[in-house]
């Protein structure tokens, strides 16, 4: 680093200057802090905010608007059904179906009307259709439609509001509690954990405040950035976003305050100890949010908005991180002094490390058989990685919660008694002029139960159909209908027809997401092969990386899925978690190696490549080890959540970051170093010097003939 560059990173731990660091932290939230409370009002839940942005059904959605005089009042419609289990419907229930209808009306949105209750085939069920405006209070609508219909229910008859509107609403319901669910669920167990790290009273409150500041900062940039510069974000991403943040800047306060504390072992001045620490943890910590902020940032490329905007808000959080963790962190903890790490107090003149550590034995363990050390890690990651043969995709929308909402339930309903794309239909939009010809090619399509006319747009250029599917909405038999819908409506001449609703927008988002891991996937690789070529000064090394990241990923989802099959028993796996587990644990388990061969890289420069191996696993194994289980532990709160896809997503980065912690930086990375031994940083400068040494080591015994001597 330049000289400036070292008077820069070093400023937190100065005499004076910790002082600036600290004051410029509490103005900037007290300007920001009210701004971070505002990050729910950019949130984008509208119909296209989880599809991909190619898709077909996203373009109808778009079309939709055209139907409306106001484009900001879409129509979705709620469905109450009323069941009987077994027989046909009663007098009573057929009655309170009548009344209801004369109860939903203030509920329909502004011209919309209340369609008399629909008979079922069987006889045993009746279906109301509510108009409801789609509008911020939404989900206080649909609770009132709830609430009329479930009012005197007769006995016997079973009464639930399902619908487009209302499994939106449960879904909002969701993210509603997610935040503060989340939010608290990390912080505890980032307390515990630290409290067991550290084994004091006091240091733990310092790693929690930095992660506060940071996550002010996160929230205040991600409105603004959404505000003014576009940003997407989700309800989804914003849940993710907080845990990320606590992650990783845990994470980044575990390998500083491990350094700070072995430079208070070697230095009497806490201030030249930090500033030394500071420029020692700096490439590290550098390198690993740049490598995930770059990583995440590749999701740009995806086609899923869902996906984009957890990449891109993701890469905010991780740069918000390293930004608190690298100023405010270190100011502090010099301002308060030693007395932090009461009651073990690092003295300056005493040993930073035991002679014998459970690291130190790990290594000399290594060290004896390094290759066979590594075959067999290599052996345990592959049969994981056999988990992922005959692997299930793709969740129905009743399988999406861990507990069935009542919108889930009343589709069950509706599939049991009416045909299953009754409450959700397809939906076609064409040029008004082939409206007729359209509707017949439709009703040619096997798996089509009834076409309906819909709208038409105000100045007569589009019209709109209703197409009841026979097989529900998100099954592959609807799927197949879709496909035939398009078509045959593509084939209509001047149509210029469009299909898309709840069917279409799955069928688009499956093959989507097969779009992206194609195409993200490649880009992340070669992104971070490069963020590592630039930190280690090699080849060899960024490749040994890359390859035990890429494997690692592959067991984890192997050894994900087995846990999603035989204890959670999931359905199937969700489209997008093959995606965004790869991009999440090549950003975030990356890291760990990150910070182990950097270290690596320090101690080779001075005791040779083996020795230099081995004081470098010694010297981070209990960090690395605390981070990547404070990580791992974060991302497990997710488990616990109502979404099957978040809980996916949190069990898989966990189980990831394990395997990357206790498997993959412990053994099988450091016996491939030593296996390898100096070729590991060919062809850089240490490549060079190492076989330099090499060269006169066996010179000085005689053993190296003189050709041997001119190559090295």
């Amino acid at each position: 680093m330049s000289a400036r560059i070292k008077q820069l990173v070093a400023a937190p731990g100065g005499r004076r200057t910790k002082w600036l660091v600290l004051a410029a932290w509490i103005l900037l939230l007290v300007a920001l802090g009210p701004l971070a409370g505002k990050l729910g009002d950019v949130e984008d839940t509208g119909p296209n905010a989880f599809l991909p942005r190619s898709a077909e059904s996203a373009e109808l959605n778009t079309e939709l608007e055209k139907f409306r005089g106001d484009p900001d009042d879409e129509i979705m419609p709620a469905v109450a059904v009323y069941s009987v289990p077994d027989g046909a419907m009663t007098a009573a229930g057929r009655q309170k179906a009548a009344a209801d209808v004369r109860e939903f009306a203030p509920y329909a949105a502004e011209g919309e009307r209340v369609a008399p209750p629909v008979p079922s085939d069987d006889g045993g069920a009746l279906m109301t259709v509510v108009p409801i405006a789609d509008e911020d209070d939404l989900g206080d609508t649909i609770e009132a439609v709830r609430d009329v219909a479930a009012a005197g229910a007769p006995s016997g008859v079973d009464v639930e509001v399902g619908g487009p509107a209302a499994s939106l609403a449960d879904s909002v319901a969701v993210f509603d509690s997610l935040d503060a669910t989340l939010m608290l669920a990390t912080l505890a167990v980032v307390t515990v954990l630290l409290l067991v790290t550290y084994r004091s009273p006091v240091l733990w409150l310092f790693p929690v405040l930095a992660v506060g500041f940071a996550a002010v900062l996160t929230q205040a940039a991600t409105y603004l950035l959404a505000k003014h510069a576009s940003l997407p974000v989700d309800p989804q991403a914003a849940g993710i976003l907080m845990v990320l943040v606590f992650g990783v800047g845990t994470d980044y306060a575990l390998l500083l305050i491990a350094r700070y504390r072995e430079e208070l072992h070697r230095h009497e001045d806490r201030h030249e100890a930090m500033q030394l620490a500071l420029r020692r943890c700096f490439p590290a910590i550098l390198a690993s949010a740049a490598t995930i902020a770059v990583g995440l940032s590749c999701l740009y490329f995806a086609d899923i908005s869902s996906s984009r905007s957890l990449g891109l808000v993701g890469a905010v959080g991780a740069v918000c991180a390293f930004l608190a963790l690298v100023t405010v962190l270190p100011a502090l903890l010099v301002i308060v002094g030693r007395w932090v790490f009461w009651p073990f107090v690092p003295r300056h003149g005493t040993p930073a490390h035991g002679h014998r550590t459970v690291w130190s034995r790990i290594g000399a363990a290594v060290a004896r058989r390094p290759r066979r050390s590594w075959l067999m890690s290599l052996g345990v990651t592959a049969v994981l990685a056999f988990g992922v043969v005959g692997m299930d995709f793709g969740l129905k929308q009743s399988e999406l919660f861990q507990d069935e909402p009542e919108s889930v339930v009343a589709q069950e309903r509706i599939s049991a008694h009416y045909p299953s794309g009754a409450s959700d239909p397809a939906d076609i939009v064409t040029n008004a002029g082939a409206k007729d010809a359209v509707r017949a090619a439709v009703e040619r399509v096997d798996g089509v139960a009834a076409v309906a006319d819909g709208e038409t747009t105000p100045d007569g250029e589009l019209a709109a159909l209703r197409v009841t599917l026979d097989d529900e909405p998100d099954s592959d038999a609807a799927k197949d209908t879709v496909e035939a819908l398009r078509t045959a409506v593509g084939a209509v001449d001047g149509a210029d027809a469009l299909v898309g609703g709840t069917t279409a927008e799955a069928l688009d988002t499956q093959r989507a997401a097969d779009r992206d891991l194609r195409v993200v996937v490649p880009i992340v690789l070669l992104v971070v092969f490069l963020v590592l070529i630039g930190l280690l000064r090699a080849l060899v090394a960024p490749l040994v990386l890359l390859a035990t990241a890429v494997l690692s990923n592959i067991a984890a989802l192997g050894a994900s899925y087995l846990l999603f099959d035989h204890v959670f028993d999931f359905a199937a796996v969700d489209w997008s978690i093959p995606l965004m587990g790869f991009v999440f644990l090549t950003a975030l388990g990356i890291d760990y190696n990150i910070f182990l061969m950097t270290r690596v890289r320090e101690e080779v420069a001075v005791h040779g490549h083996a020795k230099g191996v081995l004081t470098g696993l010694t010297s981070t194994g209990g960090v690395i080890t605390s981070a990547g289980i404070v990580l791992a532990a974060t991302f497990s709160v997710f488990a616990g959540l109502p979404l099957v896809t978040m809980a996916q997503m949190g069990v898989l980065v966990g189980v990831g970051v394990l395997l990357d912690t206790f498997l993959v930086r412990t053994v099988m990375v450091p016996a491939l170093a030593l296996d390898l031994g100096r070729w590991t940083w060919w062809p850089g400068v240490l490549f060079r010097r190492e076989a330099a040494r090499a060269a006169a080591s066996a010179e000085a015994k005689g053993a190296l003939p003189e050709a041997d001597r001119v190559r090295a």
